[in-house]
């Protein structure tokens, strides 16, 4: 059901719709793994995202592409939240630490999400129930630090400096990583008509 992870190991986790899975995604989480010190990433590639009214394009074509476009062994791709048949990232998040208390997990996700994590369902859990990777992405930053879900959890933030530690802190802790990285977006690659739903 999940991929093969030895007991210890440091795992993060990049959820999204991947509608369509970019480069970006790759560069997000070879960062990941080199700043945070994580062993493995794993894509969680949702079935649908309960804020957008309309649907993604289907989870399989979405699941063949990523895979397609990974190089590297240490990133899986995973279809978790289909087979859990959760909805919510703090539900997925609950079943994984249940079904493997044995394995750190890091929560990733873009600083554009953290300026809308409020918004999230049980979105505290997830503050509460692994540690948190913020990746500054373009032209987010500022919004991102007066986000609700950063001044709710201003005293558990990391600085960057102690980012290689993160995954074995207890949470919450969260640390934002300020990193150069493309400006692709899932969005533009459909506006552009690149990717068809």
């Amino acid at each position: 059901m999940t991929p093969l992870v030895g007991r210890g190991q440091t795992v993060g986790l990049l959820g999204g719709s991947f509608d369509p899975p970019h480069e970006g995604h790759v560069r997000i989480s070879e960062a990941a793994m080199a700043r945070l010190g994580l062993d493995w990433v794993w894509w969680v590639v949702s079935p649908g995202n309960p804020l957008k009214k309309e649907g993604p394009a289907p989870l399989a074509r979405r699941i063949a592409a990523a895979r397609a476009l990974i190089g590297n062994p240490r990133i899986k791709v995973t279809d978790i939240e289909a087979r859990f048949g959760t909805r919510y990232t703090a539900e997925t998040l609950a079943r994984l630490r249940r079904l493997r208390p044995d394995v750190r997990f890091v929560w990733i996700m873009g600083s554009d999400n953290l300026a809308q994590l409020h918004q999230w369902r049980d979105w505290r859990h997830i503050m509460e129930g692994v540690p948190v990777a913020v990746m500054a992405r373009p032209g987010k930053k500022l919004s991102a630090r007066f986000a609700p879900a950063a001044r709710a959890y201003r005293g558990a933030q990391l600085n960057e400096s102690e980012a290689r530690g993160l995954a074995r802190r207890e949470p919450p802790a969260w640390v934002v990583l300020n990193l150069p990285l493309s400006t692709a977006s899932s969005t533009a690659i459909r506006a552009q008509g690149a990717w068809r739903r």
